[in-house]
């Protein structure tokens, strides 16, 4: 039975925990043409979510994301403070995380699919025609996962056959087809690939997917978390404080997968050797870096920005889960009602790998 309302934290503006509201009296959306509509079991906790409620992605910010996540910033423009940089709508239901059940379609959708297990593909193509380098993030230009339902594109959402939890499940589509969007587009293979916030969601799945692809992985990390990251599959781990160009040398690394930038971002240039690839997704320490542009072209250096992906990544995670060749590390588990802790947590950066919500489950 589908209810007619459902628990969900609303976003009411751009600000502090204070903006997040969770309300038993929302309406149960209703899936459109060519949409699903997915009981939600679990939904993860990511940067994206934290980043889209203070505002960070707005370029009047050039402070890490750190500094603003738990209030807000003061200085911000609401024009450009999403990811398709326009003015974000509120209330908004976050979430970029969603795994769950389908239990009702939309028209052109076969009923067939009632009962699936699924996760969502986080970056959406459908709303946007499918227009090279567009897409909508779930949670941010539409409604996510922090609820007990969500809608979302039948052709992107995905079933996936496995014995994983659904917290596990939820700890997938943002961080994991980040990581993998990364690798896919430097094309990464048995080289020396240097990956830093490698204890973080999308870090600690870059590990796992670039081991994945034969890489010898290096990672950057708290000293405290190194046990745990070796475990996920890097062949070397370095205190994320440490200079790297004494501990590895000038031109020692074929790939960069940087998501920290920040003061140390140009040590990350040295290290790369001639035709060497850099690629981002994220700048948790400050997004504002000094280039020395010579460094760029006299080492003919790619630099890489990642947000728009292609099909075939997030296709290709769901293959990755089927054949047991990933996992996730799921640190903790929180009530949806207790979203601003699991946040806070989050901020603290205590953890290693994935924070999930549950939303309180509806009978079947």
């Amino acid at each position: 039975m589908i209810p007619e309302t459902m628990t969900a934290v609303l976003l009411t503006g751009y600000g502090g925990f204070d903006k997040l509201d969770c309300r038993d009296d929302v309406p149960t959306p209703k899936p459109g043409p060519m949409e699903v509509l997915i009981r939600v079991a679990a939904a993860g906790v990511n940067n994206t979510d934290i980043n889209t409620r203070i505002g960070w992605y707005s370029k009047a910010v050039t402070a890490d994301t750190e500094t603003g996540g738990a209030e807000g910033f003061d200085k911000m423009d609401n024009t450009d403070a999403s990811w398709s940089g326009v003015p974000l709508n509120f209330p908004r239901i976050q979430g970029a995380d969603v795994c769950g059940h389908v239990v009702a379609v939309g028209d052109d959708v076969n009923p067939s699919r009632i009962g699936e297990r699924v996760i969502v593909r986080n970056m959406l193509r459908s709303y946007v025609d499918y227009r090279p380098y567009e897409c909508w993030t779930i949670g941010s230009e539409c409604d996510g996962g922090f609820a007990q339902f969500c809608v979302a594109p039948a052709r992107e959402t995905h079933e996936v056959d496995c014995d994983w939890s659904d917290a596990e499940l939820a700890a997938i589509p943002c961080a994991y087809s980040t990581a993998e969007n990364m690798l896919y587009r430097v094309g990464l293979g048995a080289e020396r690939v240097l990956i830093t916030g490698a204890s973080g969601g999308v870090g600690s799945a870059a590990v796992q997917l670039a081991k994945r692809r034969g890489a010898y992985v290096i990672a950057l990390c708290s000293p405290a978390k190194s046990d745990t990251v070796i475990a996920l599959g890097a062949d070397q781990v370095i205190a994320r404080d440490a200079n790297i160009v004494a501990e590895l040398g000038e031109g020692s690394i074929d790939v960069v997968v940087d998501l920290v930038a920040g003061d140390g971002w140009s040590a990350l240039l040295s290290v790369l050797q001639r035709g060497g690839r850099y690629v981002t997704a994220g700048a948790i320490a400050g997004p504002i870096c000094e280039i020395d542009i010579r460094t760029l072209y006299l080492k003919d250096l790619t630099l890489y920005g990642c947000t728009f992906q292609e099909d075939e990544v997030f296709e290709n995670l769901v293959k990755y889960i089927e054949s047991g060749e990933i996992r996730p590390l799921v640190a903790g588990t929180y009530p949806l009602s207790c979203i601003a802790k699991a946040q806070e947590d989050f901020l603290a950066k205590k953890h290693t790998g994935q924070l999930v919500l549950i939303p309180p489950q509806v009978a079947r």
